[in-house]
């Protein structure tokens, strides 16, 4: 695990980059590091999570910027600006169920071929993929997916990387940390090694490659 700045953080990321970013509704996003994204113009991204928030909060930051040119999530109902730009054809919204989406990274982050789930059985959702009969029932696989970038919002890390979320903060983060090449922290505060509970660690320093220093 190597400390870096903000700016250098939002830099690593290219555009046209896959992100995943951790919260739902905004609750548990890195608001510094999209910020900077916002600021450095990193155009093109394809984005994962849970929802596009709301405008001005978390990756609707992303959305009002115009630099996502594709968002995978479970909803967009808050965020209307995510609505306009998907009717007018200005950002594909690939939308999955809030269950399959979690453990389609899930996947991913324990090296599974995929998952089966008979959610999206005769609907839409199940256009273009694969139906698997078990014990007479059946089930759509679905595939892993994995980013490029994982971005997560935590309470506390410490100078090896070890993390610890407050309360419904947590949701999507420690899957996504697992789920990705390069995995970014941005943490409210970083504390001495030592000082948070081998108990209370959620996610594991081996799994974080970048934590950016607080300025």
């Amino acid at each position: 695990m190597k400390t870096i700045s903000l700016v250098d953080a939002a830099a690593m990321i290219p555009a046209g980059a896959s992100v995943m970013v951790g919260g739902f509704m905004g609750v548990g996003t890195p608001e510094r590091l999209i910020d900077e994204l916002v600021r450095q113009g990193r155009g093109g991204l394809t984005v994962i999570g849970n929802d596009t928030a709301m405008p001005g909060v978390g990756i609707g930051k992303l959305v009002a910027a115009g630099l996502v040119r594709k968002a995978i999530v479970s909803h967009i109902g808050l965020n209307p600006e995510t609505q306009k730009k998907m009717l007018a054809g200005a950002m594909e919204v690939d939308l999955v169920p809030q269950g399959t989406l979690i453990e389609r990274i899930r996947a991913a982050g324990f090296g599974l071929g995929g998952v089966l789930t008979p959610t999206g059985i005769g609907t839409l959702a199940a256009e273009g993929k694969r139906e698997i009969e078990v014990d007479g029932k059946p089930y759509l696989l679905e595939k892993p997916l994995r980013a490029d970038f994982a971005l997560v919002g935590a309470f506390l890390a410490d100078y090896l990387g070890n993390l610890t979320y407050a309360l419904t903060a947590r949701n999507f983060n420690p899957v996504i940390a697992m789920a990705a090449d390069t995995v970014i922290v941005a943490a409210d505060n970083i504390v001495p090694v030592g000082l948070i509970s081998p108990d209370h660690v959620i996610t594991p320093a081996p799994l974080v490659d970048y934590l950016i220093l607080q300025s």
